[in-house]
């Protein structure tokens, strides 16, 4: 069975002061303004997902408290974790997720004076299985070799965690086996987008990008569109990601041709519908809302949208019931207004 976020509830996070939910989809779209919370939140979903994997696997045996406190100072990159309590509150920064398997919840509380540990933690029942990932709005694969020596080997602030388990993540070669049929489909339509695909040579420790007529080019004389997509290529083919996974793409359009944007959406929404693996995406963009509103149309419940403001409540609703007010669509109406003006 799938794995799923259920419900989230935080208060005194970043600068989201109070956010809840419990009516979460498989594609879950975060818009808002700027300085709203979408990436904050988003880290703060996979720093608790990426604690509760880490917990008990293996021969690790360390508690959860020194699982959680890590992961947060380096996905958050802070020198002591009450900088992650929001500024104006008076109360401890409270974080709770409860999943649909009953045994991977997570809560932990924290005041503006914690240093590098977190004082109260509620374990989850068990290791929670699978490997969730990150794909943050840069692309890594031109630093690949410089953001494993900033954490390997400088062990310094720059890369934070997101980057880094990324590229650990990549390092994977892909296995030779059977896959999942939704995820070789995923990868035939992600290869037709970029023409071609991207590589990694051990021996160099170099990436590159081979078209369909086999010519090779170095990474950094690669689009950078090309390079986000076949960061999904690989995750598809090394077997990184399963069921168990839980996705989070950071400003998905970033890089990205409208027209690569749609593919690009219609994949994740495929993977996601066949396989139950949920989604979470932050994004500024008009054309990813639209997308996912004519995605939410085809597949009804199976994308929420949630709407950051700075000066109201989040707005949470199912997509396919209609795209909620909000800036982007606003200022396309605007831009749209104005064009009207002018023509007239």
């Amino acid at each position: 069975m799938p794995f799923r976020i259920q419900s989230v509830d935080l208060e005194n996070y970043g600068n989201i002061s109070s956010f809840k939910c419990s009516d979460f989809s498989n594609i879950n779209l975060i818009i808002g303004e700027n300085a709203t919370g979408k990436t904050f939140l988003l880290k703060a979903l996979y720093s608790a997902i990426r604690s509760m994997e880490d917990y008990r696997r293996g021969d690790d045996v360390r508690p959860i408290n020194d699982i959680l406190s890590e992961k947060l100072r380096w996905t958050f990159q802070v020198e002591k974790l009450g900088d992650i309590v929001n500024r104006s509150a008076r109360d401890s920064l409270h974080f709770m997720v409860k999943t649909d398997h009953e045994q991977n919840c997570l809560e932990y509380q924290f005041s503006q004076s914690a240093n590098t540990k977190v004082g109260s933690v509620s374990a989850p029942g068990g290791q929670k299985e699978g490997n969730s990932i990150f794909i943050p709005a840069k692309e890594v694969l031109s630093l690949f070799s410089v953001i494993l020596k900033s954490r390997e080997v400088d062990r310094s602030f720059g890369f934070d965690d997101t980057y880094y388990d990324l590229v650990k993540a990549l390092r994977v070669a892909p296995s030779r086996g059977k896959n999942f049929a939704a995820f070789s489909d995923a990868r035939k339509e992600l290869k037709a987008v970029i023409s071609g695909q991207v590589d990694y040579e051990e021996d160099s420790g170099r990436w590159y990008y081979k078209n369909k007529a086999n010519q090779k080019f170095s990474i950094g004389a690669t689009a950078e569109g090309v390079k986000k997509i076949s960061i999904m290529d690989r995750l598809l083919s090394n077997g990184y990601i399963n069921k168990e996974s839980v996705l989070f793409i950071d400003e998905l359009e970033s890089a990205l041709h409208p027209n690569a944007i749609c593919d690009f959406l219609d994949m994740i929404a495929n993977i996601s519908n066949k396989m139950g693996i949920q989604v979470f995406i932050s994004t500024h963009s008009y054309f990813v809302v639209k997308k996912l509103f004519l995605i939410a149309l085809k597949y009804p419940g199976d994308v929420t949208c949630i709407s950051l403001s700075k000066n109201d409540k989040p707005k949470i609703c199912n997509l396919s019931d209609g795209m909620p007010e909000n800036s982007i669509i606003q200022a396309s109406i605007e831009l749209y207004k104005q064009e009207i003006t002018e023509v007239l």
